[in-house]
């Protein structure tokens, strides 16, 4: 058995906050802007991921390069943001982040200037060591590199840590760091698909901090 894991990486979007129908009432913002589709929650939890250009290709139907992406891009973040006011943490989230006796950090791919604050209305900030969000001004890549300074912020290596997100990017940006992860059904990603990517799998956020402590064990 390997030494425990005590340090847990939090995902903020589809994970602690419970942003689902926020962010594909944006996404289809998006889509309409380009005489796309409209796509239902299921729809988006089926078909999401990273890089989020390449979603956009698949539902468009046609290529989307950096250019179109930048502008798709800020007309999803200006909708969602004119919602975010109405969103509430996942149902159990407090409860499952003071259930954990490590240490906690949030790593977001949602805007760092925006994120603090918000992250600081709901009365979370103190229960992080680090909060970090996207340093640029266009979204939708991978998080592993985000992942990998988060830590080497925090000077902690990827061997100590677990990481709770809500879609496989999550889990392959954990894995790229030596960590491990749990991965919440309650997001952006069909459940089915984050089963089938054999990673350990919670239907509530205390179930996936259970798991985490779980796997953190295992080393």
């Amino acid at each position: 058995m390997g030494s425990a894991r005590r340090h847990l990486v939090w995902d903020w979007n589809g994970t602690l906050l419970n942003d689902l129908s926020l962010v594909v009432a944006s996404t289809n913002v998006v889509f309409a802007s380009v005489g796309g589709p409209v796509v239902t929650a299921e729809e988006h939890r089926l078909g999401f991921r990273r890089p989020i250009s390449e979603y956009y290709a698949d539902v468009l139907g046609r290529a989307v390069d950096t250019d179109a992406f930048g502008s798709l891009d800020k007309i999803f973040h200006d909708a969602y943001r004119t919602g975010l006011t109405t969103c509430a943490l996942a149902d159990d989230a407090t409860t499952a982040m003071r259930s954990w006796t490590g240490t906690q950090s949030l790593l977001s791919m949602w805007f760092h200037e925006e994120l603090v604050p918000a992250v600081e209305t709901y009365g979370l900030t103190a229960m992080f060591d680090r909060i970090d969000g996207l340093r640029g001004t266009v979204g939708g890549d991978h998080k592993a590199d985000h992942l990998a300074r988060h830590l080497d912020e925090l000077g902690i290596d990827g061997s100590s840590v677990v990481l709770i997100g809500d879609s496989i990017d999550d889990a392959d940006a954990a894995d790229s760091v030596g960590a491990r992860s749990v991965l919440y059904t309650g997001g952006f990603t069909d459940p089915a698909r984050l089963r089938a990517s054999g990673r350990p799998v919670a239907d509530t956020l205390t179930e996936a901090v259970h798991l985490a402590a779980k796997v953190g064990e295992d080393g």
